[in-house]
């Protein structure tokens, strides 16, 4: 499963960018199709896998992360396809985007609903840490490589070799060896309004699970809101060339490898409060300083070192709020809730990302990357400050603890 995980965290990462390039160097699109290529293809994505969350919960996972593998690799082939033959067009790009995006969710429902089942609770932290750092080296690596393989070979490269990493990934997971046994529904086998909402019951009813959802999809919609308008400052009003901007995001993605192999020795020492605490209120403080980058050395310096205390902070929190979330969510609800809260973190980043967009073209790009710094300073608030608060375990309509049964 972690091999499944790495082979495609690269090629994602390679393929990092590719559509804007595409839309932009291929079918000449303008800002305004950029910019809705990003958000609708994300927004409407999360719509349409709203109702993927009861279909995964009540199927086995591994046929269902083979399946949504498979129809990613499906869809991103379509582009160097169609790009072959003459017939690329910017809906082409919405639509696989949409699909990409839905099938992504579902994929990482049934894949932490399975990562759950896998492993006993003390691993579960140790693999998280495994996963994220396998993200940043990948986010690391793969731009620059993605980059100089565009320039050799053209803009579509990326997408192929993305799209295959998706097959690679369907295989290894296929190559996982036991059996699953099949969930068990109670009540109406048919899909109801309730099974759609109660992921969203899980997270709103739970003590810890309801503040941290608040701050996560917060700070991660307002520091993907600032990603172009970075890029907008960087490489128009500071002049940075791109590798000078690759560079700033390259380099710090060391510190989230660093951050995500210490998580759990932090945890052992320190406790689960205190390092998603600290954690939390860290990685708020750091993304304000990007909105006084200079030109030259010094806003090079600069941006990594924001960057790196950013990223840093994230790998630390990153993996001790997913064991968290899939420790104290019952078993047979884990698909949905996961759902649940990459729906609302995908609709969230959507939002933001074009409301940061109209005020950046009000009142500039450092300006709105300033206000969202200021406003992610007030995200720890969101974060649990009690640690009996942590220790709730998610309840049933009965009042029994989920995974155990205990009054």
């Amino acid at each position: 499963m972690w091999a499944s995980y790495a082979v495609s965290s690269y090629g994602t990462s390679l393929g990092f960018g590719a559509f804007p390039m595409i839309a932009i160097l291929v079918l000449h699109s303008g800002p305004a199709q950029v910019a809705a290529l990003a958000a609708a293809g994300r927004a409407v994505g999360a719509v349409a896998a709203l109702p993927l969350g009861p279909w995964v919960e009540f199927r086995r996972k591994r046929p269902v992360m083979a399946a949504m593998d498979l129809t990613r690799f499906a869809a991103l082939m379509s582009v160097p396809a169609a790009f072959a033959l003459g017939r690329l067009s910017f809906a082409q790009l919405l639509v696989v985007s949409v699909v990409v995006t839905a099938a992504g969710i579902a994929f990482n429902a049934a894949g932490g609903a399975y990562l759950k089942a896998l492993l006993p609770p003390q691993d579960l932290l140790v693999a998280n840490g495994r996963f994220e750092s396998t993200t940043w080296t990948a986010t690391m690596a793969g731009p620059p490589l993605g980059g100089a393989a565009t320039a050799m070979f053209g803009p579509v490269t990326t997408v192929t070799a993305d799209a295959v990493s998706y097959l690679l990934s369907a295989l290894g997971i296929r190559a996982i060896g036991g059996t699953e046994p099949r969930p068990t529904r109670t009540g109406a086998p048919r899909l109801r309004a309730g099974d759609l909402l109660e992921g969203w019951r899980c997270i709103l009813t739970h003590r810890a699970l309801r503040p941290l959802f608040f701050n996560a999809i917060l700070v991660n919609g307002l520091i993907m809101a600032s990603e172009p308008l970075l890029a907008v400052l960087l490489l128009g009003q500071l002049g940075f060339t791109p590798w000078q901007y690759g560079l700033v995001f390259a380099v710090p993605c060391v510190g989230g490898l660093v951050g995500s192999r210490l998580a759990s020795r932090l945890v052992a020492r320190f406790g689960q409060h205190e390092v998603m605490l600290t954690a939390g209120v860290l990685r708020a403080c750091w993304p304000v300083g990007l909105a006084f980058a200079q030109p030259g050395v010094p806003g090079i310096v600069l941006v990594i070192a924001v960057q790196l205390g950013l990223v840093t902070c994230c790998g630390v929190f990153n993996p001790v709020l997913a064991t968290y979330r899939l420790d104290h969510v019952d078993p047979g609800r884990v698909a949905r809730t996961l759902t649940a809260w990459s729906v609302s973190s995908s609709a969230a980043i959507a939002a933001l990302t074009a409301a940061w967009g109209l005020l950046a073209a009000v009142t500039g790009p450092r300006t709105a990357i300033a206000v969202a710094g200021v406003l992610l300073l007030a995200t720890p608030f969101l974060l649990p400050r009690r640690q009996d608060a942590l220790r709730e375990k998610l309840t049933g309509a009965g009042g029994t603890d989920a995974r155990t049964g205990a009054g």
